[in-house]
């Protein structure tokens, strides 16, 4: 079963521009996925201190740069191709804003917490670009930054991918069963399961045994994430995720 959904412009922290996947009207969660928002960040906007709760957020970044700041005492600064993760557990406040004199674009992507988890104590880490796994196909490229293979570790069990396709490259994706998930077209236009996809939306499945993907004439650049659904309610408000 896969069913289409757009991503919805709007603005986020201060003047920040995002188009939201989730939450939005209408569309609140997929277990065990919370938020997705492909934002770009321009000079004199970002994300100033606020708190969360009850989550994991990786913040992936495909160009310019973000100085990260927790009330852990972590500060560090994420560069194009890297990562943060941080794991708000019981709670953390931090802060993400730009280094860089023109935009930066970049995911961000909020993982429940099982309930068991909630309450653990808040973390965070840093994977810079060349520390992920890539694994070249004819045609294109795929980066995982969350997997088996990765560095980058989340308490949920998880699948997610930075695919490029050139031209007309194809990948097929098996999922196991019992895994639900989504692709999410950040660039250009591609096939997803026999079905035409463009920039801004996003194919979410449950029960595939695999996902099709190929590109267009151009090139296109797509995101994979899926894993196991932790069955319990979500209670999402704000920053929180209870």
């Amino acid at each position: 079963m896969i069913k289409r959904h757009a991503a919805s412009e709007m603005q986020e922290g201060s003047g920040v521009n995002v188009r939201r996947l989730m939450p939005i009207a209408g569309f609140r969660n997929y277990d065990p996925f919370v938020l997705w928002d492909d934002f770009t960040i321009t000079p004199g906007h970002g994300f100033p201190d606020h708190p969360h709760r009850g989550f994991e957020a990786i913040t992936y970044l495909y160009s310019g740069s973000i100085k990260h700041t927790d009330n852990l005492g972590n500060s560090s600064t994420v560069t194009a191709g890297g990562t943060q993760r941080f794991t708000a557990g019981r709670g953390i406040v931090h802060s993400e804003m730009p280094n860089e004199a023109s935009a930066t674009r970049g995911i961000q992507f909020w993982i429940n917490l099982p309930g068991r988890l909630k309450q653990v104590d808040p973390g965070y880490q840093q994977v810079d670009d060349g520390e992920f796994p890539v694994i070249e196909i004819d045609g294109g490229r795929i980066k995982v930054l969350v997997g088996d293979e990765s560095p980058l570790k989340i308490m949920t069990p998880i699948r997610y991918l930075d695919i490029e396709l050139n031209d007309s490259a194809s990948h097929i994706e098996p999922i196991a069963d019992g895994m639900r998930g989504f692709v999410y077209v950040a660039d250009g236009e591609v096939m997803i399961n026999q079905q035409s996809y463009r920039s801004g939306e996003s194919a979410f499945f449950e029960s595939e045994h695999e996902i099709a993907l190929s590109g267009s004439e151009h090139q296109s650049r797509v995101m994979l994430a899926y894993g196991t659904p932790h069955g319990e309610p979500i209670i999402q408000y704000g920053p929180y995720v209870d």
